[in-house]
């Protein structure tokens, strides 16, 4: 396909269909994980990897999506990626012990990184950096809106029927998106890399992160995602130790879930009327009004439902409105790999997700301070990312 060949643009419903499916298969499982542990009597650090062992295959595999992508074209890696995550689904649900739950959790997000690089990948391709911004905010609350079911779904279905009943609600989401992409979506790569040589995929890499501002925008979206993941690898064992069970956390973070989809509904609408770097400060400033009110509630030791979730809220209000712009930016830097561009930002952003949340069970010893310092923290990087990435940017442009 050339670059002057006329690309029939897939519906953004499909993109977001594709969007949904793993962020969906990795919050279902989030309430159950104590229920799940005790069931088959792993310790929480084992079971908290079911968890992260799927974030870090998840930034992993978009690490290997994108350069493939951009190789062999956006539809087969996309139709494979959704083969894997429906038998990794089914795996899990079967599962008799820890090690095979996990085995299905990585085979669920090695098929899931496709599907969420690919989304993100083919709305730049049709609409290019001027119109993917208000679009990839459709995107961007697709996986709000599939946080925001998956959590309550999930641990009302844990209580009804058992944690292992939530697998198949993974496994259809899957099959739902693979039947709809193999009917509907086109090839939208107009110009594919000639070969996957280390050597030429590590080129690739390197010219995405010499792109003006790249890293700098990746690494801002890194951050603000990286507080939300350190409160839903803590929270479920918080809200079990006050004496709730997972319909109860179900129920509660939909005001986290609601929130993050409020904030990304509203950035749609408001790419007509501001720019990208100021949705980003907007943002990004709001997430960290909310860290310090938790971290506020934390030092004066009131803990309770109310004082844990809704600060939190905040947070994820402030990250609805900021990352589609920064996720847009980031992948505009690059526009010849815009696929690599995309894998290596959901490689870096995951990686540190996985990390962070396997190590936050460590200090629930310690009480919600530490966790509250740790979430106050992730806007105050952002803003300090999105400083760089802003200069850097403009800088290059002065330049040429």
């Amino acid at each position: 396909m050339t670059a002057n060949t006329p690309v029939s643009a897939p519906s953004i419903g499909l993109m977001t269909l594709i969007a949904m499916a793993s962020p969906l298969a990795l919050n279902l499982f989030v309430p159950a994980m104590p229920d799940a542990a005790r069931d088959l009597q792993a310790d929480i650090g084992i079971i908290q990897l079911s968890f992260t062992a799927y974030l870090f295959t998840l930034a992993f595999g978009q690490l290997l999506s994108g350069p493939l992508a951009d190789h062999f074209g956006r539809r087969p890696v996309l139709l494979g990626g959704l083969v894997l995550h429906i038998l990794g689904s089914l795996l899990a649900a079967f599962a008799p012990d820890v090690a095979l739950l996990i085995t299905g959790r990585v085979l669920q997000a090695l098929g899931g990184s496709a599907a969420m690089v690919l989304a993100r990948t083919i709305i730049i391709d049709i609409y290019g950096r001027a119109g993917a911004a208000s679009r990839m905010g459709y995107v961007v609350m697709a996986i709000a809106t599939a946080q925001a079911i998956a959590p309550t779904l999930g641990g009302y279905l844990n209580v009804l029927a058992g944690w292992q009943s939530i697998f198949f609600v993974s496994l259809g989401m899957g099959a739902v998106a693979l039947i709809v992409t193999l009917l509907q979506l086109p090839e939208t790569c107009r110009d594919k890399t000639d070969n996957l040589k280390l050597g030429t995929v590590i080129d690739r890499y390197a010219g995405v992160f010499n792109s003006g501002g790249y890293l700098g925008y990746a690494l801002s979206t890194t951050f603000i995602a990286t507080a939300f993941y350190i409160f839903v690898g803590t929270a479920p064992y918080i809200v079990d130790h006050l004496g709730g069970n997972s319909a109860l956390f179900g129920t509660w973070f939909l005001s986290v879930s609601l929130a993050f989809m409020s904030g990304s509904f509203l950035s749609t609408r408001l790419a007509r009327y501001a720019s990208t770097d100021q949705l980003m400060l907007l943002g990004n400033a709001l997430s960290l009004t909310g860290a310090l009110a938790l971290l506020g509630f934390a030092i004066g030791e009131e803990l309770s439902y109310v004082t844990l979730f809704l600060p939190m809220a905040l947070v994820t209000f402030g990250r609805g409105l900021s990352q589609p712009n920064a996720q847009s930016a980031a992948i505009s830097c690059s526009p010849t790999s815009a696929a690599t561009a995309s894998g290596l930002m959901g490689f870096i952003q995951l990686l540190t997700g996985s990390v962070i949340a396997q190590l936050m069970p460590l200090l629930l010893g310690k009480g919600v301070l530490p966790i509250a310092v740790c979430i106050c923290l992730a806007p105050l990087a952002a803003l300090a990312a999105h400083y760089f990435a802003h200069t850097r940017r403009y800088r290059v442009k002065a330049e040429a």
